[in-house]
């Protein structure tokens, strides 16, 4: 959310440090990871399966052809090891140790003829195997 000159001038100096303090957490969770209308459709059909969950967790792990595969799993409760990203009423809960590996990804669903499944469009990736589950950066 952007505001005027004007309008800043006219809000108090603690309202202004609360303000900026969530665009810049709003902004840096969207630098995290990016999701699509397709991915987001595709998490929210998911998490309606799994009514306990409070959001599908992402994270990174050693494996796969080029060194690193992507991991999902749904998240039961908040723990302090995830960087929490919302895309309105789905949570995208982000493994803190993968957020080096994952910034300024987009997360997409394609549902093809022969394979659906999500992708991630990484500009961290240096390599990817064939299939797109595993990277190296």
């Amino acid at each position: 959310m952007k505001t005027s000159c004007c309008l800043k001038n006219a809000i108090s100096n603690s309202e202004m440090e609360k303000n900026d303090d969530s665009l810049l957490s709003t902004e840096r969770q969207k630098s995290i990871i990016n999701v699509t209308d397709s991915a987001t459709n595709k998490i929210r059909l998911l998490l309606s399966s799994k009514p306990d969950a409070i959001g599908l967790a992402i994270g990174v792990k050693k494996g796969g052809c080029t060194g690193l595969s992507y991991t999902f799993d749904y998240v039961y409760f908040e723990s302090d090891m995830y960087e929490t990203v919302k895309f309105g009423d789905i949570a995208l809960l982000i493994d803190k140790k993968a957020i080096l590996y994952i910034i300024g990804t987009t997360l997409d669903y394609k549902d093809e003829k022969i394979r659906s499944g999500f992708a991630f469009l990484n500009p961290n990736a240096k390599a990817k195997c064939g299939c797109g589950e595993s990277f190296a950066v």
